[in-house]
């Protein structure tokens, strides 16, 4: 069901799904509780952004001044470049602007800047905002975007999930800091896991324990209504380069005799599994990894939430498109990285061996 919502999701073009105000605090938060200068005189990208409806920019205008931001961007994506086409009003905050051009409101898209207390009140926040059309539809892909992308030291959205590959692809080529709505499912994609076996990327503080639930205006594609607002739930968690506690905090593990003993998830079972392919034992919870074992464990993908890389080696994984990242686990030319245990084949496995 999950990765049905996705595939929907990405071959209907449906875009738009808006990340709720307190799943941003909540993550944005634990950077600033472990780096409280993380942002100090900082350009902030917030691109695929939509500011008149989304909450990144109210949330990063409300805390503008409390982050030392030196600046402040949200750009939004012309309603008439949408793949999937729907209603379109400007909104009374466009349409009373004296920049307001009825034409440019479809197919332009709208920059939004922050820098300093315009209206004098003595504080910052989106009625200080200045705004006006991109020459451009405002496509991440466009010459105009990259531009500002390179002139910004953070990038943070919720991209458009038809296009979340490429847009990967648009940060790490610019090698810019980063925090994203990602597909869980997206840590064995080629172009991702390596970068995670590499501690170049890993998952913020929302991570795959439950999805997110995002604002939609899919009359269609809505798992349920809150107060007149439409919500979806999709399997996501934040996927990031900037550090954060948990990467710093060693998941507390058992020995495998008490793990077998006492650990509620394996009872009934008296050994770990070993796989009929891999020279690995097979370990189905993260809470059940042995603290004493020395070899390769298989674990799931879930585990990549509490992943600490002081603790932990991470030397490949299973299942990316029909073909894995082995490390010498199996012959990566075959094209097979499907873990079996008792002929029976296990989902997706990260292949891990303590650092100790």
């Amino acid at each position: 069901m999950a990765n049905s919502n996705l595939s929907d999701a990405r071959k209907a073009k449906k875009d738009e799904f808006y990340t709720q105000f307190h799943d941003i605090q909540k993550e944005i938060a634990a950077y600033v509780e472990y780096n409280p200068k993380v942002f100090k005189n900082k350009t902030v990208l917030l691109p695929c952004d939509d500011p008149e409806w989304s909450n990144f920019t109210k949330y990063f205008a409300l805390n503008f001044k409390e982050y030392g931001l030196k600046k402040l961007i949200s750009t939004s994506f012309a309603a008439a470049s949408k793949a999937t086409i729907m209603p379109y009003e400007p909104t009374p905050f466009e349409q009373k602007s004296p920049i307001f051009n009825k034409k440019k409101a479809r197919i332009n898209g709208k920059i939004f800047t922050l820098m300093h207390d315009k209206t004098g009140d003595g504080k910052i926040d989106v009625n200080d905002l200045d705004w006006d059309y991109l020459k451009e539809d405002g496509d991440f892909r466009s010459e105009e975007i990259k531009k500002l992308r390179n002139e910004s030291d953070i990038i943070i959205t919720n991209p458009p999930y038809s296009l979340w590959r490429e847009f990967f692809d648009f940060i790490i080529k610019a090698g810019k800091k980063f925090v994203m709505v990602a597909n869980k499912n997206c840590v064995t994609y080629k172009e991702v896991f390596p970068l995670i076996k590499r501690n170049m990327v890993w998952s913020g503080k929302t991570g795959w324990s439950g999805g997110m639930w995002f604002e939609t205006k899919y009359d269609d594609d809505i798992d349920k209504e809150i107060d007149g607002v439409k919500m979806k739930n999709t399997p996501s968690f934040w996927l990031t380069n900037i550090d954060l506690e948990k990467r710093h905090k060693p998941i507390p593990l058992m020995s495998m005799k008490d793990n077998l003993k006492f650990n509620k998830k394996l009872k009934g079972i008296k050994k770990y599994p070993k796989y009929d392919n891999y020279d690995a034992i097979e370990v189905s919870f993260t809470d059940a990894i042995p603290s004493d074992y020395k070899g390769v464990m298989g674990v799931p993908i879930t585990f990549l939430e509490y992943y600490v890389p002081k603790q932990f080696e991470i030397i490949g994984a299973t299942e990316s498109e029909g073909k894995g990242f082995s490390d010498g686990l199996w012959d990566e030319e075959s094209g097979i990285a499907q873990p079996v245990v008792n002929k029976e084949r296990v989902y997706k496995r990260i292949f891990i061996r303590h650092r100790k």
